[in-house]
């Protein structure tokens, strides 16, 4: 059975599943997609989230605002800390730093990413982390606001073992997305061989990223099996321990009963 520790189920197109919900999670049922991470990245949206999966109780949540998002509501600490009260809601994020998308004064940035910070230590929850052409002040934020205190997961990593082994010493979990699948992610699949087998997560960032043989094209959760394929290859392993052992992870991380 596999989990995908990261999608986006409010955002994926239910066009093949005749617009049906339902549909598309009893694919995922018959796919042995056992448990679903649906991640929340604004405020505004996020009512109709918990809508949309309230009869599901293989899918959990996230409450957060990403740090791509700049015309919504910018959460305090104390307004991400109501919000987590729903029992659905067992991690903070996604949050983060991206200096991709983002230009100038990034103070706003870094502040948002302190205060979701402060929320995940306070609830004793797990951040959900993004990073984007960030990684040094990434990592400077995590400890300068010992972020250690909370874990959590460094979400779709695209960084290199240097970066990977500081996440780690902070008490992060390595989450691998579709991208370890491409053919140019070199540093990637190091990763994914070197990274402890206590440490590491699958997703999809669906609809985003979809896996070799989809690239380019909608991603699903179901999709997460290639994911996993992929890494029993880079680690000689079977198919089957990836999954376990993924699974494993994510729920002691998050500290549900299995």
């Amino acid at each position: 059975m596999f989990i995908d520790s990261h999608c986006h189920l409010d955002r994926i197109d239910l066009t093949p599943y005749q617009n049906d919900f339902s549909s598309f999670m009893r694919e995922a049922e018959d796919s042995q997609i056992e448990h679903m991470l649906c991640i929340s990245i604004d405020l505004e949206s996020f009512p109709a989230m918990q809508k949309l999966v309230a009869d599901y109780p293989n899918i959990s949540l996230t409450v957060g605002v990403h740090p791509n998002v700049t015309d919504g509501h910018d959460p305090s600490s104390d307004e991400l800390i109501k919000l987590a009260q729903d029992s659905r809601v067992i991690g903070i994020g996604e949050t983060g730093l991206d200096y991709f998308r983002s230009e100038g004064d990034l103070t706003w940035q870094h502040n948002r990413f302190k205060n979701h910070i402060g929320a995940a230590k306070r609830l004793n929850k797990p951040l959900i982390i993004h990073t984007r052409e960030a990684k040094e002040d990434t990592i400077r934020i995590l400890s300068e606001e010992n972020a250690a205190e909370a874990g959590g997961i460094i979400h779709c990593f695209t960084e290199d073992w240097a970066f990977a082994k500081q996440a780690l010493d902070l008490n992060f979990y390595i989450s691998f997305s579709g991208i370890v699948t491409f053919k140019n992610a070199q540093d990637i699949k190091e990763v994914a061989k070197k990274v402890p087998a206590d440490r590491f997560l699958i997703e999809t960032d669906s609809p985003y990223l979809a896996p070799v043989p989809f690239r380019g094209k909608p991603n699903y959760p179901i999709y997460v099996k290639h994911v996993a394929e992929h890494i029993a290859e880079l680690r000689n392993t079977s198919i089957n321990q990836i999954a376990e052992q993924s699974r494993d992870n994510f729920y002691r991380l998050f500290g549900i009963p299995a």
